[in-house]
C-alpha cells in the first residue's frame, strides 16, 4: 500500500490515479496523519443508473454482496391497529 502527502498527491495526481487504475490502495495523509483512502473503483455488476448516482455523489456502492436471507432476518416492530398511521399524522402536525 503506498502512502503519500496531500501536496505530493496534488502535484503528481495522475501518477497515483495510475497506481489505483493498477489495483493499489493509497492513504493519502495530512502533515503525516492518515485521512482518507484511495481506492480502486468497482463496478463490475452495476447498471449505467448506479454508476451516474454514484458519479454524482448520491449513493455509494455496497463493500459487499447483499444477502438477502440475512436482510430479512432483521426484527421489525409491529404496531397494533392504526397506531402507527395516527402518530405519523400527530409527527406531521407538529412539524413546521
Amino acid at each position: 500500500m503506498v502512502s503519500v502527502n496531500v501536496a505530493e498527491l496534488k502535484n503528481r495526481l495522475s501518477k497515483y490515479l495510475t497506481f489505483v487504475k493498477g489495483g493499489e490502495e493509497i492513504v493519502i495523509r495530512d502533515r503525516n496523519l492518515p485521512v482518507a483512502k484511495l481506492v480502486p473503483f468497482a463496478a463490475d455488476e452495476s447498471s449505467e443508473g448506479e454508476l451516474l448516482l454514484v458519479a454524482s455523489g448520491k449513493m455509494r456502492l455496497p463493500k459487499a454482496p447483499l444477502k438477502v436471507a440475512d436482510l430479512l432476518k432483521i426484527r421489525t416492530g409491529r404496531v397494533a391497529g392504526n397506531d402507527g398511521v395516527e402518530a405519523l399524522l400527530d409527527e406531521r402536525e407538529e412539524s413546521p
